[in-house]
């Protein structure tokens, strides 16, 4: 009830963008997670075709995410989300409608375009309305982010049974109705100009030391949460033997996060600067790689209910300790990126921040896939579990320092005045 209240105390275009990151989540994570296996299976592409489709994709999202948010400090965060959202309903279309190269390269370009533009565009949008209340809206944003990232795989299995293209059709329509309710509901807000170019911009935000510092060690943040999708599944499959078991991974993270998340943002932030929790996140995110990596040796339960109880609860305590430190830190990053500079360019930092976040995504799964292969081969399961956790740790200590020598913002800085 108190989360419902909280939900209730913010403005409108709040609420709706609460609503937004459900549906985003859902209609992403119904469709995307199966492509790989639609292209494969129905469609039958090599796999190089495949990655390439997937490369696609990501390519446009995550290198054009400085674009985005340099679009929401410029043509408003309304516009760049509505036609972000417009753009992933083409995008998502297009995979129902056709099945040549061409067609699915259209579509991968379309729909990684419209998250790089919405992306930071949302961000910026939701810390100019949430002004003194970042922590708490970035916390309701990263609950609705959560529940729907576990109802669109869900959903999208459901919709499977019937074919691909009525998931696909599906997610296109979600992205419809957002783009609508978006245009009907979203407030227009006056654009301040930036007084520069856009390449000064850029230059400025580049050049600003400390929020680029604080950037880079962030980076292993985006490396371990990314782990909820590759590592901690696989874990939780190795130690129980059981398929489904990565279903739990999820399930676990959406409950916590819907039951604790609020509460751990509100007493946090009555204890002083948000910044200084954003260290001990991280180092309890780090720190939640160790309870699997004890097990890792031990192989895949030999059969038995119980068996695969026990061997699971090492990992699920694991993805418990992960979501508790993201719960932690989240919403007190989100909070300081707009205080770094001038609240001109909120999206643009966003878009920076993003940007550096994806490529940190894109290293980290590579490193922690690589680490998976070379511990197999040497007999060493523990190796990328320990590279998790190094990761989380240098981030913190990094962050710590940061702390230390007052380079991040005391609190968020005050939105401009709009009309």
């Amino acid at each position: 009830m108190r989360t419902w209240h909280e939900i209730r105390g913010f403005p409108m275009a709040v609420r709706l963008l609460l609503v937004n990151q459900l549906g985003v989540n859902t209609g992403f994570y119904l469709l995307v997670p199966y492509l790989a296996l639609h292209l494969t299976e129905d469609l039958g592409v090599s796999a190089a075709v495949v990655g390439i489709v997937l490369g696609v994709r990501n390519l446009s999202q995550q290198g054009l995410f400085l674009i985005g948010g340099t679009a929401s400090d410029r043509l408003g965060a309304r516009g760049v989300i509505i036609a972000g959202c417009a753009l992933r309903t083409v995008g998502f279309g297009l995979f129902a409608l056709g099945d040549g190269l061409p067609v699915l390269l259209g579509a991968s370009v379309l729909s990684g375009l419209a998250g790089a533009l919405f992306n930071p565009a949302v961000r910026a949008y939701l810390a100019l309305e949430a002004a003194g209340r970042r922590a708490e809206a970035f916390a309701l944003f990263h609950v609705f982010a959560t529940a729907g990232a576990l109802i669109g795989p869900l959903l999208g299995s459901a919709l499977l049974l019937v074919d691909f293209r009525a998931a696909a059709l599906t997610a296109a329509g979600i992205f419809a109705v957002l783009t609508v309710a978006q245009a009907a509901v979203l407030p227009a807000r006056r654009v301040a100009p930036t007084g520069n170019s856009v390449l000064a911009d850029w230059r400025e935000v580049v050049g600003n030391r400390g929020f680029l510092a604080f950037a880079l060690a962030m980076v292993g943040m985006f490396t371990m949460e990314n782990q909820l999708y590759l590592l901690l599944p696989e874990g939780a499959r190795q130690a129980t033997g059981w398929k489904g078991a990565a279903g739990l991974v999820f399930l676990v993270g959406t409950l916590t996060s819907l039951v604790l998340q609020m509460r751990i943002t509100r007493a946090l932030k009555e204890r002083g600067s948000g910044a200084r929790w954003i260290g001990v996140g991280l180092a309890l995110m780090g720190l939640s790689f160790a309870p699997p990596m004890a097990v890792s040796g031990y192989g895949t339960a030999p059969g038995g209910l119980t068996d695969a109880v026990l061997r699971a609860l090492p990992v699920l305590a694991g993805v418990l300790m992960l979501h508790l430190g993201l719960m932690i830190a989240q919403p007190f990053v989100m909070e300081l990126v707009p205080g770094f500079g001038r609240a001109e360019l909120t999206g643009t930092r966003f878009g920076l921040f993003y940007l550096v976040s994806g490529i940190a995504a894109a290293v980290g799964n590579a490193v922690v896939g690589w680490a998976m292969d070379a511990g197999e081969r040497a007999g060493a399961p523990w190796l990328p579990w320990a590279c998790c956790l190094a990761s989380g740790l240098a981030s913190a200590a990094a962050v710590a320092r940061l702390h230390h020598r007052r380079a991040l913002p005391v609190r968020p800085a005050a939105a401009p005045a709009t009309a």
